[in-house]
């Protein structure tokens, strides 16, 4: 009997180092491993052959990196045989040519994201072509998938200086893009991984108060369930507070199911990236909204080493946690304006007629309405800073991060609409301001930024 739990004992002992080993969060990659971070891709037609002076400088940066990562936030098929654009649609329909999938291989992406307001833009069948042209180009992607299992599984690229995992989701989307796995004979629901938010609207208690009276004299009113610390009008939720603005929750049966599958990420990776698609609290704030930088850290905790947000359009800080980097947004990558066919619910947003108006028209009038200004742009730059980002640069030694590089770019906003949306380097004091913006975004998570040759370098204390 001693001798059988000796040997008990010695298998407990075993198994808890597998899980030890198994469960491990450390990053494990060669010297050298690097990883290119950039924003959303808007992008709707090849680019590699065609006349953009200064891509090729841009390009030159990817050279080396183990990972090119962007957010693909369109669809990739040819409309002509396949799918329609949806009645629920995050904005403008967002469809590109099939040419565009080699052209993403040529400029060397080898990991996308495709959980985000648009990846239903053109139905099930858009979706689908999407995973079929980036799967023929050897593109590794997630967040979208025929159940909800396959949306938010981890996805796998195989580097020299190791494998690479990713777990992509969204907290901006249409309602019905939602993935949804099987239940009892019901099949399961093709579309995205969701992190689903409840937004509540902050007020001063005095205003609340003047809304509990609106909501009284209205029919429906059940004074027996009245909860004296928030409002519901309209779908809309209100609560006291002493700084007005909007609160967000996460929905924990998400949140588990998103831990879970970045935990399990990094059990079969030596890097695990995540990933999320939001908009919130809106594209006109340069903060991000009050739940992210728990659920960054959270995301960490489990195994992530990189949380990269993407979907705001617009430049939001970087923090380094436990020695690695969180992009609260990285802005846009591409952002090609003039995208064809846009769809005819499109033409009735902006009082176009199909008949008489061309879509190029539809998306000018888009983009002159529809881009907001970020708080502190204001004047005849509105909307600016849709077409200023960066390239971020991470370097690995010692399994640590070694150096955080920023480069500034420019999306030619000066150029006619049919070929503006195309990255190159910025120069001279449009970079040095973009850079001086991310300083001033950064300093709040405790992030130095120091300016070098119109490059910036993230500064940070090493444990």
């Amino acid at each position: 009997m001693e001798s059988h739990s000796k040997e008990s004992d010695l298998g407990k002992n075993e198994q808890d180092r597998s899980f030890d080993t198994v469960g491990s969060i450390e990053t494990s990659v060669e010297d050298g491993f690097t990883v290119v971070a950039v924003g959303d891709l808007l992008f709707a037609r090849p680019v590699t052959t065609g006349y953009y002076p200064g891509l090729s400088d841009v390009l030159k940066i990817f050279s080396g990196a183990d990972v090119i990562f962007g957010n693909l936030e369109t669809n990739i098929l040819d409309f002509r045989s396949k799918g329609c654009p949806q009645a629920e649609y995050g904005g403008a329909y967002c469809i590109s040519a099939p040419e565009v999938g080699p052209d993403l291989k040529a400029m060397g992406f080898n990991m996308l994201s495709r959980a985000n307001n648009h990846t239903l833009d053109w139905g099930i069948e858009g979706m689908r072509e999407t995973t079929q042209a980036l799967d023929a180009n050897g593109i590794v992607h997630a967040g979208a998938g025929e159940t909800l299992g396959q949306a938010g599984a981890a996805r796998f690229l195989e580097t020299p200086r190791g494998r690479v995992g990713m777990v992509s989701f969204a907290t901006t989307f249409s309602p019905m893009a939602r993935a949804c796995d099987p239940a009892g004979e019901a099949p399961g629901r093709p579309g995205l991984n969701a992190l689903r938010l409840t937004r509540s609207t902050v007020l001063p208690q005095e205003m609340l108060e003047d809304l509990k009276r609106i909501r009284e004299v209205l029919p429906g009113y059940d004074p027996t369930v009245e909860d004296p610390d928030k409002v519901v009008l309209g779908r809309s939720l209100y609560r006291a507070g002493e700084r007005p603005g909007y609160s967000f929750e996460t929905d924990p049966r998400d949140v588990a199911d998103i831990l879970r599958n970045i935990r399990r990420g990094k059990q079969f990776s030596d890097f695990c990236i995540a990933t999320n698609h939001g908009h919130e609290p809106g594209e006109w704030s340069q903060d991000p909204p009050d739940y992210e930088q728990s659920f960054a850290r959270k995301v960490i905790d489990a195994g992530a080493d990189a949380y990269i947000v993407h979907g705001p359009h617009i430049l939001r800080g970087i923090e380094i946690y436990n020695g690695r980097p969180i992009f609260y947004s990285l802005g846009n990558f591409f952002c090609q304006d003039i995208r064809t066919p846009v769809g005819g619910d499109m033409f009735e947003v902006y009082n176009k007629d199909p008949r008489i108006d061309t879509d190029a028209e539809v998306t000018v009038d888009e983009v002159a309405k529809g881009y907001p200004t970020a708080e502190g742009f204001v004047g005849p730059q509105s909307g600016v800073e849709f077409y200023e980002s960066i390239v971020a640069i991470c370097r690995f030694e010692g399994n640590q991060l070694s150096e955080l590089q920023l480069y500034p770019i420019e999306l030619r906003r000066t150029n006619r609409f049919a070929n503006r949306g195309v990255p190159r380097l910025a120069a001279g004091q449009q970079a040095r301001s973009i850079l001086e913006r991310m300083q001033k975004l950064s300093e709040p998570f405790g992030t130095r930024i120091e300016i070098e040759n119109q490059i910036g370098h993230v500064r940070w204390r090493r444990a």
